[in-house]
């Protein structure tokens, strides 16, 4: 076995678990992959007492759930509340059901929790693990927040700082792509590129969601009808924010931007987040209606991660279910995620309207939206976000993978085929 670490700067870990087997196990294979610095502990107690000793902290937390004297979740509580901010793996031999739920609970206090395994551990699962540790085990000097100002947005915007990329949503039946998501983009001329969720987010704070916008609704139309002069004929998503539903004349720009690049109104999508419009006013709703009368489709982005998913459903005509990828996510492996989503998926099916799962980032969850019959998909496994010249490149050597995604699975073979 190699022994050479994954993650280079993993090299001291503390592994917190009552249990002498499965706490030895777990440090041998820490030894394995190249931490040198092992350090253990029988309970949450005894593993704060520690930290407060040790001159560095280690690099890394595993911890178990069930404890004497102070559990697993305990100690995540405590951990947040003493301020230490280490990576944690959170390991368990109950059902992933609830260690997903104490991981959950210690990422909403804000802790970086990497991975909730069940035990015993294995090294492959731990090298998995720690692949996603590089980004959580950044010193807090290199994930400081970008220190942009509106004004440094509003100059991107009108200074051709921002631009789109495209995410293909593909067939999982045919695996054949029919359309692409247009996602915002921002380089800053001195920072490089801004993380989408923070100028989005100041954009929606400063008055600057509508410029910036329809500025994606131009660069993104302008684009499809391009591919469309060239023969590639691909549906284009588009974000509408929730603060721009208040915008009565809303409808009335896009469809003139639709109109000006002589688009069918069919062929864009527009994704409204669940959230957006669980207390829409007329106003919204008016948008919604004049949008959908036009022609566009209307897709409710994040299925399930609100209160009122089937009201929306019912109270807005949407073309489009796209379920969240909290609820695709190595669905494979998890069977509450597998109920949840056959359900989402069976609801749009007797609806008779598409659904998107995103977030599809391994081909086992792929093969179970197929079997699940879902329409369409995007995520990693496909294809990440890439800017319009990269996606012509893409779809050339796209067309030899595809045969991987639309071979038929062997449980979809026949009987009278499946041992020839």
């Amino acid at each position: 076995m190699s022994t050479r670490n994954p993650i280079g700067t993993i090299r001291s870990v503390l592994i917190v678990d009552d249990s002498t087997v499965q706490r030895n196990h777990a440090a041998e294979l820490c030894q394995s992959i190249g931490m040198r610095i092992v350090h253990t502990a029988t309970n949450g107690r005894e593993a704060l007492s520690l930290l407060a000793g040790l001159s560095s902290p280690p690099d890394l937390l595993i911890v178990d759930l069930e404890m004497p004297t102070m559990d697993g979740s305990q100690l995540l509580e405590r951990l947040q509340r003493q301020g230490i901010d280490i990576p944690i793996l959170v390991a368990s031999s109950r059902e992933h059901a609830l260690i997903d739920l104490v991981s959950e609970m210690g990422s909403v206090l804000g802790l970086r929790v990497i991975a909730a395994l069940k035990k015993p551990l294995s090294a492959e699962g731990l090298r998995h693990a720690l692949s996603h540790v590089a980004r959580a085990a950044l010193p807090e000097s290199a994930r400081k927040l970008l220190a942009f100002t509106p004004e440094d947005l509003a100059a991107g915007i009108d200074g051709g700082q921002i631009h789109v990329h495209y995410q293909p949503k593909v067939d999982v039946r045919t695996g054949i792509v029919r359309g692409v998501e247009a996602l915002a983009r921002w380089t800053h001329p001195t920072l490089g590129a801004v993380p989408a969720a923070d100028f989005i987010r100041l954009a929606e704070q400063s008055d600057l969601i509508h410029p910036l916008t329809m500025r994606i609704v131009g660069d993104a139309m302008l684009q499809a009808a391009s591919w469309m002069a060239h023969g590639l004929h691909l549906s284009m998503a588009i974000n509408l924010s929730p603060q721009l539903l208040d915008r009565a004349e809303l409808a009335d720009e896009l469809i003139a931007a639709q109109e000006s690049f002589g688009l069918q109104a069919a062929g864009v999508t527009f994704e409204i987040t669940e959230g957006s419009v669980v207390s829409s006013h007329g106003v919204a709703l008016g948008v919604l209606a004049r949008l959908r009368l036009r022609g566009f489709g209307l897709s409710i982005d994040d299925y399930g991660t609100g209160f009122s998913s089937m009201q929306q459903l019912a109270r807005i005509p949407f073309t489009e279910l796209k379920i969240d990828r909290s609820f695709v996510h190595n669905a494979h492996e998890r069977n509450n995620l597998q109920v949840i989503l056959r359900s989402a998926l069976e609801l749009g099916n007797k609806l008779g309207i598409a659904t998107v799962a995103e977030g599809v980032e391994t081909l086992e969850d792929w093969r179970l939206l197929r079997k699940f019959g879902c329409t369409l998909a995007q995520g990693h496994l496909i294809a990440k976000p890439m800017s319009a010249a990269d996606l012509a490149a893409w779809l050339k050597d796209y067309r030899l993978r595809r045969t991987d995604l639309s071979a038929p699975d062997i449980e979809d073979v026949p009987d009278s085929m499946a041992n020839l």
